[in-house]
């Protein structure tokens, strides 16, 4: 497997389900030993200053620590270079640019308690696995 592939989680504060994403992201890299192959990306059109509590205290019930991670704007250009750019349903991105787009129209988990936030987490963990499997066949379809 020589392929390489660029998968980008935004939304407008880069504070709750685009960093989820990008944990759970991040953890298949490595579980499916994509280190060389596959690029993840996060960020918002408008940045929050930090991650919201209520999912760094869900992702921690994970062994993910998010508390650190701060959120960051993304560009136009970065997200272009992308194979995959999934959206949380609160973006809209205009890419001029040849690439996929998914908008998962997920709740926004800020102010939400804790349960409703699992649920969104729970969510996102189950849809992260699904876009990894679509992934690994790209990779391996030549």
């Amino acid at each position: 497997m020589t392929a390489q592939f660029r998968v980008a989680f935004v939304c407008v504060q880069n504070a709750g389900r685009s960093q989820m994403s990008t944990a759970f992201a991040e953890r298949e890299v490595g579980e499916r030993g994509l280190e060389a192959h596959v690029d993840v990306v996060t960020g918002g059109t408008h940045p929050a200053d930090n991650v919201h509590e209520e999912v760094v205290e869900i992702m921690r019930e994970l062994d993910i620590d998010l508390a650190e991670r701060t959120p960051r704007e993304v560009s136009t250009a970065e997200l272009e270079a992308c194979d995959l750019v999934v959206t949380m349903g609160c973006s809209t991105l205009d890419l001029d640019a040849d690439v996929e787009v998914r908008d998962w129209a997920l709740e926004d988990p800020d102010g939400q308690d804790l349960d409703a936030v699992r649920a969104i987490r729970d969510d996102i963990r189950e849809r992260i696995a699904d876009v990894f499997d679509d992934i690994e066949a790209r990779l391996e379809t030549p």
